[in-house]
């Protein structure tokens, strides 16, 4: 069964840091592509950033470029997600998901994302 669990959320300022962790279990991780999502009050879910498994390439959605950074570390079954400068507008819950094998689930930079952590809040306050 897949699982993916979030952390790492909280209240703080703009303008600090903060590092979102998405642990892994279930499946083999290294063969598959993760991505971190968001969803702001009243508003859908959309795609943050997302990390290949072929070769660690990564892609950002367009107002978070510069800001965020996604890595993943194989041997811990980890995916990280760094915000810098943190933004009220960055107040959402945070979900890390991982690719499927066929077209069900989100998309986001060529992949479908199927299966979903429980997310992690993030709020920014001004």
């Amino acid at each position: 069964e897949v699982q993916l669990v979030e952390s790492g959320g909280g209240l703080a300022q703009a303008g600090g840091s903060l590092r979102l962790s998405c642990a892994a279990s279930g499946f083999t991780f290294d063969d598959y592509t993760i991505g971190w999502f968001r969803q702001a009050p009243g508003k859908e879910r959309k795609g943050v950033a997302c990390i290949s498994s072929s070769d660690g390439s990564t892609y950002y959605e367009g107002s978070v470029k510069g800001r965020v950074t996604i890595s993943r570390d194989n041997a811990k079954n980890t995916v990280y997600l760094q915000m810098n400068d943190r933004k009220p507008e960055d107040t959402a819950i945070y979900y890390c998901a991982t690719e499927g094998q066929g077209y069900s689930g989100t998309y986001f930079y060529g992949w479908f994302f199927p299966s979903w952590g429980r997310g992690t809040q993030v709020t920014v306050s001004s």
